[in-house]
């Protein structure tokens, strides 16, 4: 018979500052499969701009976000399907449930007030410990968790997935050597990014269709890419900018050193990149013998 072992007191050696396990790892297929699914995923949100309806289709012009929104859910089944492909460690697994319910429990103590967000915070800080693979799945399960829990689930809740899982993606491939106050620093300016970010791409996917027409921040088909992308970006900061997208951005500015110290914690007590090992139980005395 034999017994496995982790280490000798069954704990992980300390890990070095700014140490990143990735415990979900991205393998080349799941690489190429990722990047083609980001590349049609950003198609889904800027298509008008690039391929505005012509006049002898416009009767059909309502059928492009319908079939967006069909498409995009598989798209993002395809790519989670291909990331748990490999298997998934027992750990990974509840480390991602446990996260994912505690986004979606965070996420009704913040959102529609001032545009305070508590959900982004936790999921760059978790990409940046745990590695882009795991940052991407969690950012689409927490949205989704988060959607059922406060009764959010409507059309726009694929490409909230999807932002949210670029975001805990983005936040993986963060250069790993920042230690110290550099990486908080760092995480902290990510996070800024990530709030604009947000709310600038999830912006489009709805701007062309519900800014009403002829006004000055309404979408043009007949104008040039540049031209309406000015207006996009007039529409975005008269919209949420200054409002919403702040409040997401300050959010994540002060909730990071104290989390990520937890999360490092969590990596090295779980042990993700411990080698397990195999040693033989010498045979005890029988029972009566």
């Amino acid at each position: 018979m034999t017994t496995t072992t982790t280490s000798p007191r069954g704990t992980a050696p300390p890990a070095r500052p700014g140490h990143r396990v990735s415990v979900l790892r991205i393998r080349l297929r799941t690489s190429v499969v990722l990047t083609l699914a980001s590349i049609a995923g950003l198609a889904m949100f800027f298509w008008p701009l690039f391929a505005p309806p012509q006049p002898a289709a416009m009767a059909h012009s309502a059928d492009a976000p319908l079939l967006f929104i069909i498409a995009m859910p598989v798209l993002l089944a395809v790519v989670l399907a291909e990331m748990s492909s490999g298997g998934i460690d027992p750990k990974v697994l509840a480390l991602l449930g446990v996260l994912s319910a505690v986004n979606a429990g965070l996420r009704p103590l913040g959102a529609g007030t001032a545009g305070i967000e508590t959900v982004f915070f936790l999921l760059v800080l978790a990409g940046r410990v745990f590695g882009p693979g795991f940052g991407f799945v969690l950012g689409a399960v927490s949205l989704f968790a988060s959607a059922l829990l406060t009764a959010g689930v409507g059309p726009w809740l694929p490409f909230q997935m999807v932002s949210s899982a670029w975001i805990g993606l983005g936040a993986g491939l963060l250069p790993k050597r920042v230690t110290g106050r550099a990486e908080i620093a760092m995480l902290a300016g990510y996070g800024v990014f990530s709030a604009y970010f947000f709310c600038f791409i999830m912006n489009m996917w709805f701007w062309p269709f519900t800014a009403g027409i002829g006004t000055q921040l309404s979408f043009d088909p007949g104008a040039s890419v540049a031209e309406n992308l000015h207006t996009f970006v007039l529409f975005t900061l008269t919209t949420s900018t200054f409002g919403w997208d702040t409040g997401r951005a300050i959010t994540n500015l002060v909730t990071g050193p104290a989390v990520l110290a937890v999360l490092r914690r969590a990596s090295r007590r779980a042990a993700f990149e411990t080698p397990v090992s195999f040693t033989p139980r010498l045979p005890g005395p029988r029972a009566g013998a």
